[in-house]
């Protein structure tokens, strides 16, 4: 097993990481992953789940195996259980009682990376560091209750703002091919939808390369979170390329970010483990995602928009790919929906400011007709 730097943090953590979320089985078999994680040199584990059974199975397994301070935790704050559902919160009520609840399961007095859970809206991101939530982080730092200090999300320009924060020391981010190539979005439902099955590649959005490099470049670590696109990636079915990767395959392609220490991979069975650290041993040729996706059949969509940015500049400051975003939405819908308008407007200059000048059609690697299109998005927006 190789080992990476969690970014400032100091701490060292294995390249194959443990994502606890669907470790749902009996205490024996929680038992028996982690017992073939750790014999694998796996180190680091993800707890978001605020399910008290999972939390229990991991913590006492952890503990049984007397192994618990080998181990680098990400424990989550703001994922709470309620009438036996999982929710996200931000009241300290219900936040607290949950951190103090995981720490007992864990039978510990630390989390080493204390995250701040799931922030993928920029106002709730300045919500929580201009309120009592961050306070309450501050304060478990301080007791050292957390070691460090994190957050997760799936939104690179909330991530942008957590990697220009000194105090956030590292993130839990969503990376894979397919998420790479798409634009920042504020639901995560997006990046599996329609919108998502409509992706092509012609490299990583803007976004999320300034997110990789500002991360490198502060030194803020990266662990990393839907490194399989929920599976589909493994399928050229609901590939949104058209062709399946294998998991060495998606677990080379994030484990080749700028930033990126280790990738969370879910495990259920002692075979899982060793799926995933086959990786450790693979060939080049096998870790190789790159000849895969240049032959892929959707590689690139001619005529219709990926959204990947190329057209910009405009000259009357349209950002094209946001337009040509909502408007293939919209067409999904026999009414636009009032969300989806609200965000369409919010954009400043829109579509109805073209002045069909088609200088951004010749920046445009498939040939999309943009002025056409910014004439029928203005008709079917009103605006």
């Amino acid at each position: 097993m190789e080992y990476r730097e969690l970014g400032r943090t100091g701490l060292a953590v294995s390249e194959i990481g443990f994502g606890g979320e669907w470790m749902d089985g009996t205490p024996e078999e929680a038992r028996a992953v982690v017992e073939r994680a750790h014999a694998a040199g796996i180190n680091v584990l993800d707890v978001w789940m605020p399910d008290p059974t999972r939390r229990s199975n991991l913590g006492d397994a952890l503990h049984d195996l007397g192994i618990r301070d080998q181990w680098v935790i990400q424990g989550h704050l703001g994922s709470t259980w309620r009438d036996g559902q999982y929710v996200r919160t931000r009241d300290l009520d219900q936040v607290k009682p949950a951190f103090e609840d995981l720490l007992a399961r864990f039978h510990t007095d630390y989390m080493d990376l204390g995250m701040i859970h799931y922030v993928d809206k920029v106002e709730e991101f300045a919500q929580i560091m201009d309120g009592p939530f961050i306070e309450y982080a501050r304060e478990l730092h301080a007791a050292g209750s957390i070691r460090h200090i994190g957050l997760s999300t799936h939104n690179p320009q909330v991530a942008k703002l957590a990697a220009s924060c000194p105090e956030i020391g590292m993130i839990l981010f969503s990376v894979n091919p397919a998420f790479d190539m798409m634009p920042a979005t504020e639901n995560l439902d997006d990046l599996f939808g329609e919108a998502g099955e409509q992706s092509a590649t012609d490299g990583m959005t803007p976004e999320r390369a300034e997110l990789y490099a500002l991360c490198e470049e502060t030194g803020t670590g990266i662990t990393v979170m839907k490194g399989y696109m929920g599976g589909r990636l493994f399928d050229a079915k609901t590939s949104p390329f058209g062709v399946a990767l294998t998991p060495v395959q998606c677990l080379h392609y994030a484990l080749t970010r700028p930033a990126v220490a280790s990738v969370m991979v879910g495990f259920t069975t002692p075979d899982h483990v060793d799926a995933a650290v086959a990786y450790e041993t693979a060939s080049a040729q096998e870790r190789d995602y790159a000849l895969v996706l240049a032959g892929a059949p959707r590689h690139a969509y001619v005529g219709q928009c990926t959204y990947c940015g190329h057209c910009a500049p405009c000259p009357r400051g349209i950002d094209i790919a946001s337009v040509n975003k909502f408007f293939d939405l919209a067409t999904m819908y026999d009414e636009v929906p009032d969300s989806l308008r609200e965000h369409y407007r919010a954009l400043g200059a829109t579509a109805k400011d073209c002045v069909a000048c088609r200088a951004c059609e010749g920046r445009c690697p498939f040939g999309v007709k943009i002025a056409d299109k910014m004439a029928k998005a203005a008709e079917l927006f009103g605006c």
